[in-house]
């Protein structure tokens, strides 16, 4: 245990010393791989790493998920989801600040990423809800919370990258990610409420929409959620696998962009061009992360984990709260894709062992992962929208966010203490 502890710690000294995380977590499992057995194991496990990342065929759900959503998200869809949301709340106290939650969700389900839909969302709620009279941190603080949707509500990047990990069922994950989307979304509506029922100057009411004005915010998504329904329906069917469904979510999303007339030349070349720099980024990150964790179990950490736990005599659910507060702590330091790359590994050897389900325990990893999305001091949906909205102040957001972080922590309480809100739906999956 000693050697993985001194590389984490050299780890981080390195990124603190801002080198790369992939980099980082690479160079100390390559020497520590060295040192610790000899140098043609070092060559042969980085060879063997690089290798079975750029070949292995789950992993082209990646990229595919990810040119969907760039797709959806070039097609300018985020508007049309917040004002479907906006004419079914708009009427209500902190109604806007809800119609951001509620869009934040649906714009998730076809983005995936976080900081996205933080950004996303922050140019076209932000204005709105300060024109209403809304406080700042009520609008930015419903923005930066909403956007840590995207890696929950499936299809999720993460959720993809956990599962190839742990060796576990994408189609199972993802409909475990339903259920506990619902839970956070009511979550950070209560939390919404909350405020407003403090401060009702912090959110008022706006004008309630017609029965005609609803109905025709909801046609102008229905495109886009029947995309998220067929998916999600063919995958938990069965009908297709998460890697052909992202194939068709992928060449549906083009489409989709090109009949809104929203996609020329240049922007397909643009959506392109990211989505490869996105994934390019992932695999790096992977294959960095599998480097150090290759080291790590040939250290016997998660072992020695499991013996710590039974000479402790420690409750399995405290073991767990333990887990969720080092993701918490993590979550300072490093953004969610290493911070899950770098600990999954180590960790769920040791709660298999334990007798919990891998599927309930990726809904914990992931949610406690959104959480880190926000909490001082490095929350990362905090700083997007301090670069999107740079008159609004840090400590500001910060603000703005903690009555969801309270939440948050409630909301995972709620789904460790009923695993059964996590594992109803992928019961049914075949």
């Amino acid at each position: 245990m000693t050697e993985s502890l001194i590389a984490l710690a050299a780890m981080l000294v390195l990124v603190f010393a801002r080198v790369p995380v992939a980099f980082a977590m690479a160079l100390v499992g390559f020497i520590g791989l060295g040192l610790l057995r000899n140098w043609n194991s070092a060559y042969a496990m980085a060879g063997s790493v690089i290798y079975e990342s750029g070949f292995q065929y789950l992993l082209s759900v990646l990229p595919l998920f990810i040119l969907m959503g760039n797709f959806v998200t070039k097609s300018r869809m985020s508007r049309e989801l917040y004002a479907a949301a906006h004419a079914l709340l708009g009427h209500r106290r902190g109604g806007l600040a809800m119609s951001t939650v509620l869009a934040c969700g649906g714009f998730g389900a076809i983005c995936g990423s976080s900081l996205a839909t933080a950004a996303t969302m922050a140019k076209v709620a932000y204005p709105e809800m300060r024109r209403l009279g809304y406080s700042e941190e009520l609008a930015t603080g419903s923005i930066a919370a909403g956007g840590t949707l995207g890696i929950l509500i499936p299809p999720s990047i993460i959720m993809v990258v956990y599962c190839l990990l742990t060796e576990q069922s994408i189609g199972k994950m993802f409909a475990a990610g339903v259920l506990p989307g619902i839970v956070a979304i009511c979550c950070y509506l209560l939390a919404v409420n909350w405020v407003v029922r403090r401060d009702p100057k912090a959110g008022p009411k706006g004008e309630r929409s017609t029965w005609p004005q609803i109905r025709q915010a909801l046609a102008r998504v229905w495109a886009v959620l029947a995309l998220i329904a067929m998916l999600m329906g063919g995958i938990y069917g069965g009908v297709f696998t998460p890697a052909e469904a992202a194939g068709i979510g992928a060449f549906l999303g083009f489409l989709f962009a090109l009949f809104r007339k929203s996609l020329t030349w240049a922007g397909f070349v643009e959506v392109v061009v990211e989505s490869a720099k996105t994934t390019g980024m992932i695999f790096m990150v992977m294959i960095g992360a599998l480097m150090l964790a290759n080291f790590i179990n040939f250290t016997s950490l998660p072992q020695d984990l499991l013996e710590a736990v039974e000479h402790f005599q420690l409750n399995p659910l405290v073991v767990i709260v333990i887990i969720c507060l080092i993701y918490i702590v993590l979550g300072c330091v490093l953004e969610s894709m290493s911070m899950i790359l770098l600990t999954v590994p180590v960790f769920y050897p040791l709660v298999q062992a334990l007798g919990f389900d891998l599927i309930w325990f990726g809904i914990i990893v992931v949610t406690v992962t959104e959480i880190s999305f926000i909490t001082p001091p490095f929350g990362m949906n905090v700083f997007v929208l301090r670069g999107v909205l740079p008159n609004v102040s840090t400590p500001t957001i910060f603000r703005g966010v903690m009555p969801f972080v309270v939440s948050d922590f409630f909301r995972i309480a709620i789904l460790i203490a009923f695993p059964a809100i996590s594992l109803y739906l992928p019961s049914f999956v075949r």
